[in-house]
């Protein structure tokens, strides 16, 4: 896709509702609301006028670029992008390819797997559109991907799916929040698909804030997508969510004693009580779950 030319810097500095025109071509999904969050959490810096009006200049859009091209393509958290900004490993000025998802990821590796399905889908995706311009840049080459592997837009059939292994997904680091259009990235959710989560109360931002989340979002929406596509509605998923704050609130009973005694020993005490409840409470609920399938599976 074709960049648009950015005014030289004659022509002074754009706007951020100019920035915006510019950088929708490519980024439809982009809104200024997004621009400002961006400046929130550090990574870009734009100077002010008197007035208090943001200026932007070419290295201002090419920085924006940088970032919402490595949220799109490698799925990194803005904290790892600011980090490898501040570090020089991430380069908006330079034009040369990266191999993605080889140097853009975690050291334990998490989500290598998906990067490289996410790169090569681009790729057949661009293929089938019948794109005759020639890249003669080098691009990183990778192990071929079985098929089966790569995402797809297709929607799933409506009988019930034959189980397949999850593409590990990159993980969100703790602290690090994301917009709603950056949570729908990374869990593969559409606008349509998030509202329905979000009206049966499975999705919810983080408290005093709103259309932030968290990574207990991120995690719900990923599972939540599984479901959608195996045929489930969220207005189904939502007995999950009823049957979550029960429990909890049966736990929660359950060490009013320990938090009644206000000391950190007690605290603590609670504190575990809560994981050894947790742990109990999902061997039980797998138990009933195996006792009630039992049947199908017998000859």
């Amino acid at each position: 896709m074709a960049e648009q030319q950015i005014p030289s810097a004659s022509m002074s500095h754009l706007s951020i509702g100019e920035v915006l025109a510019f950088l929708l071509e490519e980024f439809p999904d982009v809104t200024i609301s997004k621009i400002r969050f961006l400046e929130s959490q550090g990574l870009i810096d734009p100077e002010r006028t008197p007035s208090g009006y943001r200026k932007f200049y070419d290295d201002d859009v090419e920085l924006l670029r940088c970032i919402l091209r490595e949220q799109r393509e490698n799925y990194l958290p803005l904290r790892v992008i600011k980090d490898r900004l501040d570090s020089g490993e991430i380069d908006p000025t330079t034009e040369i390819p990266r191999p993605s998802g080889i140097k853009n990821i975690p050291d334990d590796g998490a989500g290598t797997d998906a990067l490289f399905a996410h790169t090569a889908a681009s790729h057949a995706n661009a293929t089938n559109a019948g794109e005759s311009s020639v890249d003669h840049r080098q691009a990183p080459v990778h192990d071929p991907i079985p098929t089966d592997a790569l995402p797809t837009d297709e929607p799933t059939a409506k009988a019930p799916p034959t189980p397949t292994p999850t593409i590990p997904a990159p993980n969100l680091l703790p602290g690090v929040v994301l917009t709603k259009s950056e949570l729908c990235s990374m869990a593969g959710l559409d606008a349509a698909e998030f509202d329905n989560l979000e009206s049966y109360g499975l999705i919810t931002s983080l408290r005093g804030s709103s259309g932030i989340y968290d990574e207990g979002a991120l995690d719900i929406a990923r599972v939540s997508k599984q479901f959608l596509d195996a045929g489930a509605d969220a207005r189904h998923l939502r007995g999950w969510k009823v049957a979550a704050d029960r429990e909890v609130g049966l736990f929660e009973q359950m060490i009013q004693p320990l938090l009644r005694q206000r000391n950190p020993q007690a605290t603590g005490q609670a504190r575990q009580h809560l994981v050894d409840l947790d742990q109990l409470g999902g061997q039980l609920r797998d138990a009933l779950m195996q006792a009630a399938m039992r049947h199908h599976f017998e000859d």
